[in-house]
């Protein structure tokens, strides 16, 4: 019988069990494996993270960085003055730099004596101001160092249409403006009010009037000595303005300075004309009085020609004299006037153009010049003559400045002008001038003086 059984009514033997399929997951198997998913995830995420921020650094260390915490450079402007007041100045300084905070504007006030040698060297070597104060004869002088404005800054017609013609005769050479003026002032008559009432007198309109006038408030002792001088006019070395007193007269009598020869003749008689007052019988002035300005501020002298700076220093040395201001006196058809004033330029050596170039644009504005008028007025009690013609309004109520700006209309330069002590072509010119009226006071020909004037005027505008 072979091993196999067959088994008949039994229960067949029971058969292995087959392994059954594994349950299905638990929730804590679940759990397992998405824990190593979102593991993968994570990790992903975070790679792609830290590539974001390393991203977001790279261009804030390439775009920002450079610029961070560091604040717009300030430049600084150096400007030269000469007479006006720190604090006025700065006063007017300040509206600029608000209007251009990355601009400092340092103002210094220098001495006049030898300041022109000084501006012209310093400028040279490069240790000079951007901005500076220069007369209006010094143009020639300076025409190396000036910057001229552009159009886009001041151009010729909008220079025109705003200052008074002799600026515009001065500043504009070539085609371009090369300063911007903040005042103007002009050669007027100062009258002792108590003299010229006490002799029912008023002050001359025409130059014959004043002969009259100038001898009529001439008081002599008995032995012909002046006590009290009718006008400071007729020498030149004790008269104030002399070389611009004579220059009045020259271009009153229509000789252009520039060319004296062609009108030798009325040369000749504005110069004789002028000495007359000191030399005829009947002078109104000598050369042993004070000078004009002192004689004048102590009551010793009737009339005295002068400039409107020249208020304050009667008014400091005698503060008791009572005093009017007239205008010079005119030949019939012939209204001229002299002036003489103070501009500000920008150095072509400056390393910051640009801005110098704006800072003037800001000074010519008629809202700075009407502010600098209303500072002196407030500092001094009166102000200089705005240099825009077009400001009149700002002197409606001041009579004084209005006699002034209405000289400037009608007004000449002149490079025979005192008070520039420009050691340069003004001193040289009249020092050429002092020789020739002194050579009449002296005896000699008004001729023979002309002759050796007109030569060295001649010469000496050739070599400047």
């Amino acid at each position: 019988m072979d091993d196999t059984t067959i088994f008949r009514g039994e229960n067949p033997p029971a058969q292995q069990p087959v392994n059954p399929p594994p349950p299905p997951p638990s929730y804590y198997q679940e759990e397992e494996r998405g824990e190593g998913g979102s593991k993968v995830s994570a990790v992903i995420k975070l790679l792609l993270g830290l590539l974001v921020v390393s991203i977001v650094f790279f261009l804030i260390f390439i775009f920002v960085l450079p610029n961070f915490g560091t604040k717009e450079e300030k430049l600084t402007l150096n400007y030269w003055g000469l007479f006006e007041n720190e604090e006025i100045m700065n006063n007017l300084i300040s509206d600029f730099e608000k209007e251009n905070p990355n601009i400092d504007v340092v103002y210094e006030r220098q001495d006049i004596k030898q300041y022109r040698e000084k501006l012209t060297t310093r400028i040279a070597n490069g240790t000079g101001p951007d901005i500076f104060r220069f007369h209006n004869t010094w143009v020639t002088q300076l025409s190396d160092t000036l910057l001229p404005l552009p159009s886009d800054v001041m151009s010729v017609s909008e220079f025109k249409k705003v200052f008074y013609p002799v600026a515009q005769q001065d500043l504009v050479k070539s085609g371009a403006v090369l300063g911007v003026p903040l005042e103007i002032d002009t050669l007027a008559l100062y009258i002792n009010s108590d003299h010229i009432k006490a002799q029912g007198l008023t002050p001359p309109v025409a130059w014959t009037d004043f002969i009259n006038v100038s001898r009529n408030l001439t008081v002599k002792d008995q032995n012909a000595r002046i006590i009290t001088a009718g006008a400071g006019i007729g020498t030149y070395d004790n008269i104030n303005y002399a070389p611009d007193l004579i220059s009045l007269l020259l271009v009153q009598n229509g000789v252009p300075l520039y060319n004296i020869s062609q009108e030798k003749a009325k040369a000749a008689d504005a110069i004789n004309f002028y000495t007359s007052f000191s030399t005829l019988e009947g002078n109104v002035w000598d050369q042993t009085l004070d000078s004009s300005l002192l004689s004048f501020s102590k009551g010793n002298l009737a009339m005295y020609f002068g400039y409107l700076r020249d208020f304050f220093t009667i008014k400091e040395l005698n503060s008791n004299l009572l005093f009017e201001i007239a205008p010079v006196p005119q030949l019939p058809e012939r209204k001229l006037n002299i002036a003489s004033y103070w501009v500000e330029g920008a150095s072509v050596k400056s390393k910051n153009q640009k801005e110098s170039l704006l800072f003037l644009t800001f000074l010519s504005k008629k809202e700075t010049q009407d502010k600098l008028y209303k500072l002196q007025i407030q500092n001094r009690g009166i102000g200089q003559i705005p240099a825009r013609s077009d400001l009149g309004d700002s002197l409606a109520n001041d009579s004084l400045t209005l006699l002034f700006a209405a000289q400037a209309k009608d007004a000449a330069s002149t490079f025979f002008v005192d008070g520039t002590f420009d050691n340069g072509l003004n001193s040289q010119m009249n020092s050429y001038l002092a020789e020739a009226i002194n050579s009449i006071l002296g005896g000699a020909s008004s001729d023979t003086a002309l002759d050796t004037l007109i030569q060295k005027v001649t010469e000496g505008l050739a070599s400047n």
